[in-house]
């Protein structure tokens, strides 16, 4: 019961920390549940069902505080973007999942390892957005976006995490980076999880077994984080977690991977 706790707690700290600066939802609790001793197949369509419903409360909840303008008839630029964004990334994540939990199927200590890794790079990538956004030294390239939808994409079938920080950097890097841009990923990342579990509900008439024992408690740090995050980017400036979230990843992808390879 008190693991169950922890996890609730951790899984509303992270999704805050994901709907306020894009990332840190599924790239910070996946390493954390490996290094508590639960297999990917627990932790990856788990995290995949919980951020489909938070993605699109945490989106829903954006518009309305006007965070970020979402429209269908006419497609406002916001919705352009997350569903190019979603569409690369639900090709990529089919691949992933259909590979790596099926045709393949990498071993666990294969993907706790690509998770480990993937997480410290995550941190580093989070200094160089720092860096970026400081200096404004980057050329616009919309097209670099669509590379960092299918790398995002494809961390997040085999992860569950590693999403957020990608699409983010990618779209500092197409130049198109805004305040609204967190709820941008948070509505493209809820269709490409959304694919993502579909992928996995296929793979499991084919003899995969998923254990959906965390969802419950994770779903419900992640829920209640959902509903009041969007007022937090309304209200509060991001600067604290421009620090803690690259500090926090690499450090847990140094732990995982000496956890890993040394004990």
């Amino acid at each position: 019961m008190e693991l169950i706790l922890l996890i609730i707690l951790l899984a509303f700290l992270f999704e805050v920390m994901d709907s306020t600066s894009g990332m840190g939802f599924g790239t910070a609790l996946a390493p954390i549940l490996f290094l508590f001793g639960y297999s990917p197949l627990q932790v990856v369509p788990t995290l995949l069902i919980s951020e489909t419903i938070t993605g699109l409360i945490d989106a829903f909840f954006d518009h309305e505080f006007k965070n970020v303008s979402f429209s269908f008839h006419p497609l406002s630029d916001a919705t352009k973007i997350a569903l190019c964004m979603a569409f690369f990334g639900c090709l990529a994540i089919i691949s992933s999942i259909s590979l790596g939990y099926f045709a393949i199927k990498f071993s666990d200590y294969v993907i706790k390892s690509y998770v480990a890794i993937l997480v410290m790079f995550m941190g580093i990538s989070g200094f160089l957005r720092i860096k970026l956004m400081k200096t404004k030294a980057y050329n616009a390239k919309p097209k670099m976006l669509l590379a960092f939808s299918a790398l995002a994409g494809f961390n997040k079938g085999i992860g569950g995490g590693g999403y957020g920080p990608v699409v983010t950097l990618g779209q500092i890097f197409s130049g198109i980076y805004e305040k609204s841009a967190t709820a941008i990923v948070s509505f493209s990342e809820a269709i490409v999880s959304f694919v993502g579990i579909l992928t996995f509900i296929f793979i499991s008439f084919a003899g995969v077994e998923l254990d959906l024992y965390l969802l419950p408690s994770i779903f419900t740090g992640g829920f209640f984080a959902a509903l009041i995050a969007p007022y937090i980017v309304r209200v509060l400036p991001n600067k604290i977690w421009k620090y803690i979230i690259p500090i926090y990843a690499f450090s847990i992808g140094i732990f995982s991977i000496i956890k890993l390879y040394i004990f």
